[in-house]
């Protein structure tokens, strides 16, 4: 089913244009409320934001939506993604929102929306939220239009709820930490939490300006993290993303370790103690084959799903399983969070480093990457999956990887269709996407 406004997680778009504009996000907040007003009890929905200058744009826009059909709305602040999630539950209330584009550069901004479970919406909730932007509201009575309030201790409960997951019987003492905030949503609460279980902190990405976010710090831009935790002489950096959903690590060499290693590394031990669930782990087609492998060699299964959160999250949920992520450092830990959450994440890490004792470059690399090479190409023709000849071209390329992987991905978005291949074999990965990718030119 095509949808108009939501995308793979939640509303995104540039500010001021097509979907991430004030109006729309007041028709999305009636949208929802009417949605999630279900029975007679008075219905509240959170908001919190991460630190783009949009944020105050957005945010009252929310509010007057929500109000307008008799929602109260509990402000909350710049907080990670993963808080709105838990906010929601243990608040008790009918949705969550977080404003965010989460990786994205200041201009972007986006509508995530959090059901009372504090679970994302399902595929049902977000159609049937978008065929009521399409529709006149029905408004509440003057009497009974929404309040609204700000709760400060927001962030505070987060930092417990974030805490609570790590050992009772472990602390942080003696390790020098460089954590990057990317100038967004955790630059209070990430530094705050680690300092709070004793360990020496550099800071960086933890002044945003609203038009900071993600510019040359966080998960996505490494390059100032590596250079601070040598230059630092630090044991560990960890990097988040502009909602901290996402972790990217650093080892004390200042070598980037991605979500593939560090799921491995969490699932491992977790299976270890007996606690893995589900038989194995989730994680997307793009995972490095090498992970499947090491995984496979301590009895571990790994499915694979579409690329995004949501679908690992959903098949971790009908599988029982209590880990998922992804490569680029969304990991899931079912068992403390409903959604990926960079600092619950990092905390499993950092357990893990305290009761190896051991150096970071020494814990975090579980297996040898398997040569992996991903590729874009446009495209002109109508549907150029379809053409004999660039099915031939995807058949031949699959046979000379030998026991390799090809993952062929059509844009969403635009005219566009990656081409991702793996193999032992480096030249032979080269020749497999640059055939595929020729073909479809051609088509």
């Amino acid at each position: 089913m095509s949808r108009r406004y939501f995308g793979t997680d939640g509303i995104r778009g540039r500010v001021n244009q097509g979907a991430m504009t004030a109006e729309m996000a007041m028709k999305v907040g009636m949208a929802a409320g009417a949605h999630f007003r279900r029975g007679d009890h008075k219905h509240v929905a959170v908001i919190g934001k991460d630190t783009r200058l949009s944020g105050y744009l957005m945010e009252p826009a929310l509010v007057a939506g929500f109000a307008s059909v008799g929602m109260d709305v509990i402000l909350v602040g710049p907080v990670p993604t993963p808080a709105i999630g838990m906010l929601t539950r243990s608040m008790r209330a009918d949705l969550g929102v977080m404003i965010s584009a989460s990786h994205n550069l200041f201009p972007d901004n986006g509508i995530k929306l959090f059901g009372p479970d504090g679970f994302k919406l399902s595929d049902a909730d977000e159609a049937a939220i978008e065929g009521l932007i399409e529709e006149a509201p029905v408004l509440a009575d003057a009497e009974h239009t929404g309040r609204v309030r700000r709760v400060e201790d927001a962030r505070g409960r987060y930092i417990h709820a974030a805490k609570s997951t790590f050992p009772d019987r472990l602390r942080l003492d003696g390790l020098r930490i460089v954590v990057d905030c990317a100038n967004g949503a955790a630059y209070q609460v990430a530094p705050q939490a680690l300092w709070e279980l004793g360990a020496d902190i550099v800071p960086l990405g933890v002044s945003p300006n609203g038009l900071n976010i993600n510019d040359g710090v966080g998960s996505t831009s490494p390059a100032l993290l590596q250079e601070t935790v040598v230059a630092s002489g630090a044991d560990i950096g960890i990097a988040l993303d502009g909602d901290a959903d996402r972790l990217i690590v650093v080892d004390e060499h200042g070598q980037v370790v991605d979500g593939d290693q560090l799921m491995a590394l969490i699932a491992t031990s977790l299976n270890r103690r007996g606690l893995l669930r589900g038989g194995g782990l989730v994680a997307t087609v793009m995972s490095n084959l090498g992970l499947e492998r090491v995984l496979a060699s301590e009895g571990i299964g790994l499915e694979r799903t579409k690329v995004g959160d949501r679908h690992v999250l959903e098949r971790m949920r009908t599988g029982g399983f209590n880990v998922g992520g992804e490569q680029s450092g969304h990991i899931i830990l079912a068992d403390h969070a409903t959604t990926g959450d960079g600092l619950i994440a990092a905390l499993q890490i950092l357990a893990e480093l305290v009761e190896a004792d051991r150096p970071a470059s020494a814990l975090l690399k579980r297996f040898d990457p398997v040569p992996q090479r991903l590729k874009s190409v446009r495209f002109t023709a109508a549907q150029p999956l379809e053409d004999q000849r660039v099915k031939a071209a995807i058949a031949d390329a699959e046979a000379s990887l030998a026991g390799g992987r090809l993952v062929i991905r059509p844009s969403g978005t635009e005219p566009v269709i990656r081409v991702m291949a793996e193999a032992d074999d480096a030249a032979r990965v080269d020749a497999a996407v640059e055939q595929v990718c020729a073909a479809v030119v051609a088509a």
